[in-house]
């Protein structure tokens, strides 16, 4: 067993230079961008546009070389794209792309070697048709990774409109180019089409003018999406004294200018330091309360960082456009509300990814870090962390894009893209697991025990059969017992299992007890899922205790348990937090210091630890996890030496 600390608390030419491998594909230059559909994915390198199956197979590829040609007008310069074999004399690099899936079309921005902002519209099911051509700048005009870009939905009074809304990156020593006339804000939302009365990729709002939201100072976005009608955006925002992480909310309605103008922020309060920083982030699926999730450093470098989770559910009640760094017309010296975190899920070195995901009633993080590992977390509702797995490693210290992405149609992959590659890992390897208690044991929520098949799996490829898994909530064992005793000196024995099964399996639940000595139950006393209960002939337990055996059917299903039961007043001595270990895992309870019945004491095994520190717990208190060794492998295979760097 190896002790692990867990805290509680992402025009057709040839094909290119391109591999597709066992479960990945190279491309031929570095990843710029990448997007996906409910089944497609689309990723711009530095020279080529491809568009790949859910699995990574190639359906289609542009080159994005081509040459600039002067349009009707001397200032409007046009980029058209040309053959592998062809003569070029310019290169279209994407800042942004966005599969606009109710137009059936793909926004792809960015700028050409002439600096000036480029925009085509590609056909979503086959990007060799250009839909639409035009030079204007969307997003930002150098590469970089810490603008955002993404569609949200206007509701107007009677239709809702689609818009691109950018967050640019602020830098004061960036270079201003202004010689193709374009002069965007910090945030801006732009037209998706020639209806909504500007034109395609228009700033403008009618008489309203252009609207945008300024900033004060340096800013770097690291995310932002929209739920329901808010739209949510988080910054990093630096000086040269402190750093803030910030979250803005704006509600989606009226107008591009009401919409702007309702932001509200927030600032994300994370530790003492004051050089924290935003690294990655993802929302935690689900309905209210609204749980995101973002990796921080806490020391401002690439070190130090952990992964907590927020709830940040706007909040309507403060004033709109009032805030000390954003702003549409002038800035406001106010003190903008704080969010702490709900809950440190992980304290680990150089985390650069994370992808939060639900899985059942458990929320399961995928986290990169920098020396190339892929790890998964499951953590239930309460916060507590089951052991980590190792997913994926490399053979060098490879960064990741800032986003990994799941697998829109099987759920069962996560993608990891590298600079020029992209990989799809498999979630779990329920197979690897070759009994009940293995699969039970590895706490995973992707993984059960499919009767019909006797082995590991998926539930969906357990169709029509028993499949049992994990609960709603961590717990350590697979089956507990308690021993209680009424007032009357009966003496009950309560097994209980920490299983989560069908209705069918559950109406077929059945216990049967044995000991040696004989005849051990009186009365009929049928079991309900998922607990049975034996209350004993006789009320004395012997004096070195007494072996049941326990036998389960779920359905095709047997299980086979061992219960010793011991009297609990037996187990006495000094108050320590071994003591209370002891008495809960014989089943008894624990109180005043002393081991009593389990009717009449704690049956928590966190009251030892209570009784160890001799305060209460929090979320962001640590606890100890005993994981085997096989959860820090990828297919069972151990890592040479990385295991230390785990949590």
């Amino acid at each position: 067993m190896i002790l692990l600390l867990a805290l509680l608390s992402v025009l057709s030419g040839e094909l290119g230079l391109c591999l597709e491998e066992d479960g990945g594909f190279t491309f031929d230059g570095d990843i710029r961008q990448f997007a996906m559909t409910s089944n497609t994915l689309y990723i711009a390198t530095e020279e080529r546009l491809y568009q790949l199956s859910h699995d990574l197979t190639l359906i289609n590829s542009l080159t994005q070389r081509g040459i600039l040609k002067i349009g009707n007008q001397q200032d409007d310069v046009q980029f058209y794209r040309v053959s592998d074999t062809a003569e070029w004399n310019a290169t279209f690099s994407i800042n942004v792309l966005l599969p606009f899936t109710k137009n059936d079309s793909l926004i792809s921005c960015g700028v050409t070697d002439d600096d000036c902002g480029h925009c085509e519209v590609l056909d979503l099911k086959n990007i060799s048709n250009l839909l639409y051509r035009e030079q204007i700048q969307v997003g930002p005009l150098k590469s970089s990774s810490r603008s955002v870009s993404f569609l949200v939905d206007v509701k107007k009074k009677t239709q809702t409109d689609t818009y691109i809304l950018t967050a640019i990156q602020q830098n004061k020593e960036q270079y201003e180019n202004d010689k193709c006339g374009i002069n965007q804000q910090t945030a801006n939302l732009q037209d998706t089409d020639n209806k909504q009365g500007g034109g395609i990729f228009s700033l403008t709002d009618g008489a309203s003018g252009t609207p945008g939201i300024k900033s004060k100072g340096d800013v770097e976005f690291v995310d932002g999406f929209q739920i329901k009608s808010t739209i949510y955006l988080f910054s990093n925002v630096l000086s040269a004294q402190t750093n803030r992480v910030r979250l803005i909310w704006l509600e989606g309605e009226k107008s591009k200018t009401d919409t702007l103008k309702s932001l509200r922020g927030a600032t994300l309060s994370v530790s003492d330091s004051e050089s924290s920083r935003l690294v990655a982030s993802s929302v935690i699926p689900g309905e209210q309360p609204v749980l995101w999730s973002g990796v921080f450093s806490v020391d401002g470098g690439d070190t130090d960082t952990e992964l907590m989770v927020f709830d940040i559910s706007p909040d309507y009640s403060r004033n709109t456009d009032r805030d000390p760094d954003f702003y549409t017309s002038v800035p406001s010296e106010v003190t903008p509300k704080i969010l702490k975190p709900k809950a440190v899920i992980v304290r680990q070195s150089y985390m650069t990814s994370v992808l939060a995901v639900r899985q059942n009633a458990w929320m399961v993080f995928y986290i990169w870090t920098e020396d190339g590992l892929l790890i998964k977390l499951s953590v239930d509702r309460n916060y507590h962390a089951a052991c980590p797995t190792v997913l994926y490693r490399t053979s060098d210290d490879r960064k990741v894009f800032l986003k990994l992405h799941l697998d829109p149609v099987d759920h069962k992959h996560v993608y990891v893209p590298f600079r020029n590659q992209m990989k799809r890992v498999p979630v779990s390897n329920c197979s690897m697991y070759t009994n009940v208690q293995e699969c039970w044991s590895a706490q995973d929520p992707y993984c059960g025990w499919c009767g019909s098949k006797s082995s590991c799996t998926f539930e969906d490829d357990c169709t029509d059969s028993d499949w049992l898994s994990i609960p709603d909530e961590s717990q350590h064992k697979m089956i507990s017992h308690k021993v209680e005793k009424d007032t009357n000196g009966q003496i009950s024995l309560k097994i209980h299992t920490h299983l989560t099964v069908g209705q069918k399996v559950s109406s077929d639940f059945t216990c049967q007890f044995s000991a040696i000595s004989g005849h051990l139950c009186i009365g009929n006393n049928p079991p309900r899922f998922p607990q049975c209960t034996c209350y004993l002939s006789d009320h004395t337990l012997p004096p070195d205790g007494l072996h049941v055996t326990v036998k389960f059917r779920f359905g095709k299903i047997l299980l086979l348990e061992q219960v010793k039961l011991t009297n609990c007043s037996d187990i006495h001595g000094p108050p320590t937090s071994i003591l209370c270990q002891q008495c809960i895992k014989a089943g008894c309870g624990w109180s005043r210091n002393s081991c009593s019945w389990a009717n009449q004491g704690e049956t928590d095994e966190s009251v030892c630890q209570k009784l160890e520190s001799g305060k209460n717990f929090s979320v962001s208190v640590m606890l100890f996890f005993y994981c085997s060794s096989d959860t820090l492998s990828t297919s069972g295979r151990a890592f040479n030496g990385r295991r230390r760097k785990l949590f």
